[in-house]
């Protein structure tokens, strides 16, 4: 069985770069200027699923030994996670269980679906996903994918600070990483230890971010506020991303839905690119000056999985 990983590394980082370059071309990194500074954007809508989950899928399930990919895989998801390890399972011939939200977006569901995998809905939030992965183990067998709690997940999420250093020429000075459970986060601490990593996560579910100050897993409270971040709204993130984060992430600004919705309607403008709120929550920290910036700035676009309907009405408002 494949030998068990307590913690992520930036050896297993480049590993995953190596895995992932082998299958997949890199994402663009393109120049917008903001407020007059010239900043760097990863496109990681861009990617065969819409999104950057695909990347620590991919390092997860391909690192599986033979007998644990005839049991299949169970992972936790709002959609875009759902997609990569959908896409990932199809590729190496398995099969796939994802735990998703019962008002996860419609366009998720199909899509997921529409790679083969196996949807079994939840209530969000007044059920834990986490639970819900656990019985269908239990029952069923199989192996956890977690979204971002996983070492191989947080790796493969790092291998895209790996191609921005070589798109870049240099390591960034900065990289502004929209956050839901710290994955991401947690990779590209480790694949560019010399930049600063600015959290960014909605109004009112920044766990990360309070659990960074705390020194201790913060929790969602019962009662939570809405958010059109739908990717990035776990109840709490998990001890391993802690670790990796603590002494390296910057203090973590939250937005709002307004200024994510500004972020998208700038990168639809300006970028002529297709970003789900969730994925533009890094651009909007930006774009509000709620992090500074300079010519060593990358903002990360994570995803571009939107409901279309939702989508013609933010970019058809506002300025």
């Amino acid at each position: 069985m494949t030998q068990a990983k307590q913690n992520p590394t930036q050896e297993g980082v480049i590993e995953a770069a190596r895995k992932i370059a082998a299958i997949l071309p890199a994402t663009p990194l393109l120049p917008v200027e903001i407020d007059g500074v010239t900043v760097h954007v990863k496109a990681e809508n861009l990617q065969p699923i819409g999104a950057f989950k695909i990347r620590g899928a991919w390092h997860r399930l391909s690192a599986l030994e033979e007998a644990e990919r005839s049991g299949g895989v169970v992972a936790v998801s709002s959609g875009n996670h759902a997609q990569g390890v959908a896409w990932a399972a199809k590729r190496l011939g398995m099969s796939a269980t994802i735990v998703m939200p019962h008002d996860a977006p419609q366009v998720k569901l199909d899509a997921t679906r529409a790679l083969g995998a196996e949807i079994v809905l939840y209530q969000r939030p007044h059920e834990d996903r986490d639970e819900v992965a656990a019985r269908i183990i239990a029952e069923r067998g199989g192996t956890l994918v977690h979204a971002f709690g996983d070492p191989w997940v947080i790796e493969g999420q790092g291998s895209a600070g790996l191609e921005i250093v070589e798109q870049l020429g240099r390591a960034p000075s900065c990289i502004l990483a929209c956050c839901g459970g710290g994955g991401l986060a947690a990779g590209l601490a480790l694949a560019c230890p010399e930049s600063a990593i600015h959290l960014v996560e909605p109004e009112g579910w920044d766990q990360v971010g309070q659990s960074l100050r705390a020194g201790r897993i913060v929790r969602q409270h019962a009662d939570p506020p809405k958010t059109i971040c739908d990717a990035l709204q776990p109840i709490a993130t998990k001890q391993v991303n802690l670790d990796t984060l603590l002494d390296r992430a910057e203090p973590g600004v939250t937005v709002t839905d307004e200024e994510v919705r500004t972020a998208q309607r700038f990168a639809f403008s300006r970028l002529h690119l297709v970003v789900e709120p969730g994925g533009a929550a890094a651009l909007a920290a930006a774009l509000s000056g709620k992090v500074p910036l300079d010519e060593g700035t990358v903002i990360m676009l994570t995803g571009g999985n939107v409901d279309p309907a939702s989508y013609a009405e933010t970019i058809s408002t506002g300025s």
